[in-house]
Order: C-alpha cells, then structure tokens, then sequence
C-alpha cells in the first residue's frame, strides 16, 4: 500500500539563512534558500516517502505577521483536509515559533500531525542543524496516531501549549517547561512520553473555526510586564490608543505593582480585557477567590496574548 503524502512549507527563517562563510552561526541573514533547495539536499528526505513542497512566506520569523498567520491557517486546513496527506511540516525561525505553533493549534485543533521545526544554525554553516530537524519533523509527521501542534528540535517533540525557546544560542534551544516533551525522535523512531496537544481555548473554540482570517482586523492586545519601580503610564497610553486586551506579565504568581495594578483596573473598568500571566519561565499562575483579573490558565504571556486576541475575534463573529 503506497504510504500517503507529507507537505512541507516553507516560510523563511535561520534554517534556510545564508552566511558569509560557514563559521558564522551569528552573522547569518534568514530566509534566503528556498524549502525546496533544503528538501533536495536532504536525500533522505525524498527516501522515505513522496513529498509536496510550497513556499509559503520567506522571512525572519521576528517579523511574523498576522497575515502569514492567516495564509498558514489555511492552508495548513487544506492540506489536512486532504486524504492523500498524511501530515503537514512547516519549516519556521525559532523566534516566534511557539506562538505560530500556538495560533495553529488553537485554530485548527488537527486531528492529523501539524510540526513545525526549525534551526539554530543557517543553511551554510559547517555543521547546520536544520537537515536533521527535518527529518526528524517528517520522522513525527509519518507516525501513526500522531496528531496536534508540535516543534521539533535537536531530537526533541514539545507541544504547542508548552514549548518556549529557553535559550539564545544552544542547539537544544526549547523547553516545555514543568510538562514536559510530548516525545523524543531517535535514529528515526519515536519515544513518546504523553499525550499528544489538544486545544486549549475551549470557549472560544467554535467561533474560531469559522473565522476568515485573510484581510480581517486583529484586535488590538499588548503585553505590560511588572517590575521594581514600573507605573501606569504604558497601559494610560494603550487605553488611549484604542487597545482591546491587555496581558500582564507579573512577577512571580502574575503579581503586579501597586501602580501598574491600579493602571490595569482602570483599563478594565474601561471595558478593556485583561488576562494575567507570569513573567517566570516555569510555573503557571494559580487563581484565587478575589483575584481582580482573569488567569492565563498556564498560557505563557505571548500565548495568552494570542487566545485572548482569539477570543476577541470569536466574539465579534459569534
């Protein structure tokens, strides 16, 4: 029985970047090979089954836009929808990988395996990383039973809820915190650990299926963040400016300071939304009785940001 297609889509960052020489793993500049130059020198890749290439975007992925977002969404949806597909892989930079990998599974909730991977080193460097995460990515995407939002990288399965990059440098450059990896890719067998992501903006969940995102307006969500001596003048100037949602990025248990905190309930009374979270890499906000804002139900910042703009935009089309 012929084995069913995986899809590979490109959209930039330092795995297909270019250096000067092969010794620079710094000075590089993003997005500059296409995913079907990195497929081809990847004989590997081709070996274990038929391949779709598309070219989605080319860009450093700190420059990531809602409407790459929304092009991805859909067709990502496409090609999940498709019988002939097996599994989608979407080659990605490391910034911003673990909100992209967040928004898609939050939209799409795939019954089927949606992976994105990434590198540390550009294309051209004398020992790249990302011809091993690709095929560690499709290795994921062929498994049978796979299925949800997950990065891959350095051998490593995080989910989509969980995963954050923990380290600027480093090879091994993502964690998922206090849950744990989803599995580990080794000599081209899966070890997995738990269960594969689900969705976690259930509320907003039906909406967000239905949501056009191509040419729509996002809502308007910034992160504030506490620290000694921070005031309300920041989140005075967003109010005014119009912003719909606010996420804190407290100290500790999503605490903020007296002055930023009088700021937010201003803002809320203001009919703004707020969501806390926590500046602590580890850990997860625990509500109490009382508590004046809404918790991030273990969303990092970044993340709640993105269920919260979610949430908003389910609103306005339900």
């Amino acid at each position: 029985m012929q084995s069913k297609k995986i899809v590979i889509l490109g959209t930039g960052g330092t795995i297909a970047g270019r250096a000067g020489n092969a010794f620079d793993n710094v000075g590089y500049t993003a997005a500059q090979v296409g995913v079907e130059e990195l497929v081809q020198a990847i004989p590997a890749l081709a070996a274990a089954g038929e391949l779709i290439t598309e070219q989605l975007a080319q860009l450093d992925s700190k420059d990531m836009t809602f409407a790459v977002w929304g092009q991805l969404a859909e067709r990502v949806g496409y090609f999940l929808a498709r019988e002939d597909v097996q599994g989608v892989v979407v080659t990605h930079g490391t910034d911003t990988i673990e909100e992209t990998a967040f928004f898609l599974q939050s939209v799409l909730n795939p019954a089927k395996a949606v992976v994105l991977t990434c590198a540390m080193r550009p294309a051209t460097s004398l020992a790249p990383d990302g011809p091993q995460n690709m095929l560690d990515a499709v290795t994921v995407a062929r498994h049978a039973g796979a299925q949800g939002v997950t990065v891959v990288c350095a051998g490593v399965v995080h989910g989509a809820l969980d995963v954050q990059k923990a380290h600027t440098y480093r090879l091994d450059a993502f964690s998922s915190g206090d849950a744990g990896p989803v599995a580990y890719v080794e000599e081209g067998q899966l070890k997995i650990l738990r269960n594969w992501p689900m969705a976690k903006v259930e509320r907003a969940q039906p909406a967000i299926k239905n949501i056009a995102f191509a040419g729509r307006p996002w809502p308007r969500v910034e992160i504030v963040m506490s620290y000694a001596g921070v005031g309300g003048t920041v989140v005075d100037a967003l109010v005014t400016q119009g912003v719909q949602g606010l996420v804190l990025a407290g100290t500790g248990n999503g605490t903020a300071h007296r002055d930023l905190e009088a700021a937010l309930l201003e803002a809320q009374a203001a009919g703004v939304r707020v969501i806390r979270a926590s500046r602590c890499a580890n850990g997860r906000v625990l509500p109490k009785t009382g508590d004046a804002f809404e918790d991030s139900r273990g969303l990092s910042p970044v993340k709640a940001r993105i269920a919260l703009m979610l949430a908003l935009m389910a609103q306005g089309a339900a």
